[in-house]
């Protein structure tokens, strides 16, 4: 049997970038986790890590989209990390051309 590689995608940086990018086809996508300035806060538990994330998102999707609908654009993206220990999201969501893009 043969050695495994191990699988990046096994963190919750990289599952937000993989969900985001495949449902918003975004043009730039940032995710910084920012876990460590949290640590220790009562709504973190056990101090746990990939808690806490800035996104930043450029998206042709955003286009036409309300500041509201833009977040629940990224929130419904990100469902099942927010049911499964993802405790908050700080996001920028912008179309191209508000980032100077187009």
């Amino acid at each position: 049997m043969g050695l495994r590689a191990p699988n990046v995608l096994l963190t919750r940086a990289n599952r937000i970038k993989s969900k985001l990018q495949t449902v918003l086809e975004a043009k730039v996508l940032e995710v910084e986790d920012v876990s460590y300035q949290h640590a220790g806060h009562s709504a973190v538990r056990d101090n746990a890590n990939e808690t806490h994330f800035n996104v930043k998102v450029v998206s042709d999707k955003f286009d036409g989209q309300s500041l509201v609908r833009r977040h629940r654009l990224v929130y419904d993206a990100l469902a099942d990390e927010l049911a499964s220990g993802l405790h908050a999201l700080s996001i920028v969501a912008k179309t191209p051309k508000e980032a100077g893009l187009s």
